[in-house]
């Protein structure tokens, strides 16, 4: 069906289809995709149980309006947000741009949201209204700060205690290439003290939420050698890795690369697997990490896993491939888990680091 209805959606601008999407996943109209269940494919991660690895990444869901339809595509969790305190509009449009031929996609949005208000309402709302029944996994709250914010510790303390009670996980944004100065957090010197705030808030709240850092592929080695140090240090609950890039593959159009802004979708992905490998040797494996770019098969997923991810999430390839892609996603690596002898997810996890460690060295 997604076939027959893709060319129509395509020829709306990427964000009039996208607010189409999310309307439709709001109404429940759209019939439940029938559900793939693998006992190899549930795992724990940070305390939280997962009936499948695939997760829907942050920036599909700004707002936390359409979280139970999102369940309905098959995911094994979902992560919406990014939420900041105050409502902004974003950058001005055109801000998302869409490469067919090669599934890439260029955004620079810088954190349009209606604010803590608004998303703690609707977040609230799905919590009250399946409190009984759980739609099959945890909701994970991205957070980050108004564009205009001189201290930005000050926007995420006030976001967890705001949603300490709401949220499965936080996810702690400061890789956005679309927000001046946001990515300087991921400096050492900066990460350190920032990291020291963020978990004092956190432990300071009655439900004491796992906290996860989402961060950039354009990392060099020694960076990522220094953040490991200090995510350690820090007692991160895990990682989230990684962000869009602001790297420029030769394979892309020329025009659609000159759009400034961050590159989703295939080009992503080695750049993502190298890094999660990277700071999987760093940390020992010792912190959890959730996988992201340019996963849009089960080989994909399978790829980031082995590399040192437990659990995967993906947004550029939905948009492309259609709804029913986490079920596709979730049987393809259900067979190759078993193809690789693996008896469930956790034991792959870290398999092949050392392959992938040479392909990022190489």
């Amino acid at each position: 069906m997604y076939k027959l209805i893709r060319p129509f959606l395509f020829t709306l601008s990427p964000e009039a289809a996208h607010k189409k999407t999310l309307k439709l996943l709001r109404s429940g109209l759209l019939p439940n995709a029938p559900r793939f269940f693998d006992e190899c494919l549930q795992s724990k991660v940070a305390g939280l149980a997962f009936e499948n690895p695939v997760g829907l990444a942050a920036g599909f869901d700004k707002d936390a309006e359409a979280i139970l339809g999102e369940f309905h595509l098959g995911f094994g969790f979902v992560e919406v947000g990014t939420v900041t305190p105050q409502p902004q509009q974003g950058n001005p449009a055109p801000r998302v741009f869409r490469d067919t031929k090669t599934s890439s996609i260029i955004n620079r949005m810088g954190f349009p949201n209606g604010g803590l208000h608004v998303f703690k309402t609707n977040l609230a709302r799905f919590r009250k209204n399946h409190k009984k029944d759980h739609p099959h996994g945890p909701v994970g709250v991205n957070i980050g700060m108004n564009k205009d914010q001189k201290n930005p510790e000050k926007d995420y303390v006030a976001l967890i205690s705001e949603l300490s009670g709401l949220a499965s996980y936080f996810t702690i944004n400061i890789s956005s290439p679309n927000t001046p100065g946001l990515r300087d957090l991921q400096s050492k010197e900066n990460l350190a003290p920032f990291l020291k705030t963020i978990m004092a808030a956190r432990d300071a709240q009655e439900r004491k939420v796992p906290v996860f850092l989402k961060l950039s592929p354009d990392l060099e080695v020694a960076q990522i050698k220094d953040i490991a140090e200090v995510v350690l240090a820090a007692k991160i609950d895990g990682l989230i890795l990684t962000n869009t890039t602001l790297a420029r593959p030769e394979e892309l159009p020329r025009r659609f690369a000159e759009e400034k802004g961050g590159l989703s979708g295939p080009f992503v992905k080695d750049k993502s697997n190298a890094v999660i490998a990277q700071f999987y040797s760093y940390t020992d494996g010792r912190i959890p990490i959730i996988g992201v770019g340019g996963v849009s098969s089960g080989q994909d997923a399978l790829e980031k896993i082995l590399a040192g991810a437990s659990l995967v999430q993906l947004y550029t390839g939905l948009v492309f491939e259609g709804p029913g892609l986490p079920k596709r996603i979730c049987e393809d690596l259900a067979t190759r888990l078993k193809t690789y002898g693996f008896a469930n997810v956790a034991d792959a996890v870290g398999a092949e680091v050392d392959e992938a460690l040479a392909r990022a060295a190489a």
